[in-house]
């Protein structure tokens, strides 16, 4: 393993894999080992490389984003890779998937997980962990693009909610005026659900600090408490958007492809012990996954997909709560707003869906900057070069054979544009946080 040298001049021993060292040490097989990809393109390649372990333990919320975990477990893609010991746990919420992966497999935590994009960071800087105490983590690869809504109660149908959320506003004002709490629920504070419903309403004016009391509810509670009145809206990912809108409580708003189209969303994140200590098997379980990941993008596997999501050891749902939207058709709850073929339906693969954009996960730590969870002086460049290991996809995409335009060419997407106009340029992430008018830092 090779040494890197960090913006502040400490190094990581281990923290890469060296592509030389790589080739040196598979040089004396090489001409069989091409005989093998030939006719084993990634897994038998993978096995002979000899993963270090057969095992991780890998964490999971129920949710449709995770679904190419699902299928690398359930279609021995994990085991194609020299990895059958891999277990698939579910995770009560995203504080215990957090809690889990301080322990780590040894403390009978878990290894690394299906992951809100933005945990990693907030574990690996101690921001989120009990007595601010970093767990150094790794993000591997990216998990989706899009597929994330925002429902609201069945009591604001008369407002055909979407991306304003100025006409939410009032009626907001008009039952605080009342003495009725006003409540807008996530899953984690400064996770991806929590960023994109204070984009939401901060956009129409809406205070999500002030105005609101935001609150923390795991996902698969989020319609039961919608059912008892526990909130005005929340945000979340599928199945449950449209498992609301099947029981007639509430509607979906937008997906928040609409907020920021193409956005990315989950991430398989891995504690970076575990991936330092066995590089190889490292590897193999990010080669799975993407091979996972390709296999779920297809239209012609949607169906299935969505029924290996519905299945009780998995999400445990109506398989008709996941399909539609699985399959990109978006009944949203309103009357005559049926969207066939959506330009917003979850991504696993196209559009680079895999690939972990550095210039995305500074988005994220700028947002979370703006609403207080990094100081507004944090090297958030230098926490991104410890914490995104794009190097390891590369060297997967490599060993996958992908073609070169499966390969992004930089590690920015460049500049990204959001519903009401405002930009963010990750060369001047200052400049985007200067230009948002509802925002707890001064810059």
């Amino acid at each position: 393993m090779s040494k890197r040298v960090n913006d502040q001049g400490s190094t990581n021993v281990g923290s890469h894999v060296s592509r030389r060292g790589f080739l040196k040490a598979s040089a004396g097989t090489a001409a069989l080992l091409g005989a093998v990809r030939a006719n084993f393109p990634g897994g038998a390649f993978a096995q002979a490389a000899g993963p270090e372990v057969k095992a991780a333990k890998l964490g999971f919320i129920a949710l449709t984003d995770a679904a190419p975990l699902f299928v690398a477990k359930e279609k021995g893609i994990f085991a194609k890779y020299g990895m059958p010991d891999v277990e698939v746990q579910k995770q009560a919420s995203w504080g215990a998937t957090r809690d889990n992966l301080v322990l780590g497999s040894e403390g009978n935590g878990i290894d690394g997980a299906h992951i809100l994009t933005p945990m990693p960071y907030l574990i690996s800087a101690g921001k989120v962990t009990q007595n601010s105490v970093p767990t150094p983590m790794y993000i591997l690869s990216r998990l989706n693009l899009n597929g994330q809504c925002i429902s609201v109660g069945k009591e604001y149908s008369d407002l055909r909610l979407g991306v304003d959320t100025k006409p939410f506003k009032d009626a907001l004002d008009k039952k605080k005026a009342s003495g009725k709490a006003i409540k807008a629920a996530m899953t984690f504070p400064g996770g991806t659900h929590d960023l994109w419903i204070r984009y939401w309403l901060s956009a129409g004016g809406i205070d999500p600090d002030k105005d609101v009391e935001t609150i923390v509810v795991p996902p698969p509670q989020m319609v039961a408490n919608m059912k008892v009145g526990t909130m005005d809206c929340f945000c979340v990912c599928e199945p449950w958007n449209l498992q609301l809108v099947h029981q007639n409580i509430g509607y979906t708003a937008i997906t928040t492809g609409e907020l920021w189209n193409l956005h990315p969303e989950k991430s398989l994140g891995m504690r970076a012990a575990y991936v330092d200590k066995y590089p190889k098997a490292a590897m193999a379980l990010l080669m799975a996954t993407m091979e996972a990941q390709q296999w779920c993008e297809k239209m012609e596997n949607r169906e299935e997909t969505a029924a290996i999501c519905a299945k009780r050891q998995w999400i445990n749902c109506p398989v008709e709560d996941v399909t539609d939207r699985m399959k990109g058709k978006f009944d949203y709850g309103i009357p005559d707003k049926v969207v066939q073929m959506s330009p917003h339906v979850m991504r696993y693969w196209a559009d680079h869906a895999s690939y972990p954009f550095q210039s995305h996960d500074l988005w994220f730590i700028t947002e979370d900057m703006r609403w207080g969870k990094f100081e507004p002086d944090y090297d958030a460049k230098a926490l991104i070069q410890k914490v995104n290991r794009e190097d390891l996809w590369r060297q997967a995409a490599k060993d996958l054979g992908l073609k070169a335009e499966e390969i992004p060419s930089s590690t920015s997407r460049g500049k990204e544009t959001f519903f009401d106009g405002k930009v963010f340029d990750p060369e001047n992430p200052s400049a985007y946080l200067k230009s948002l008018s509802i925002k707890r830092v001064e810059v």
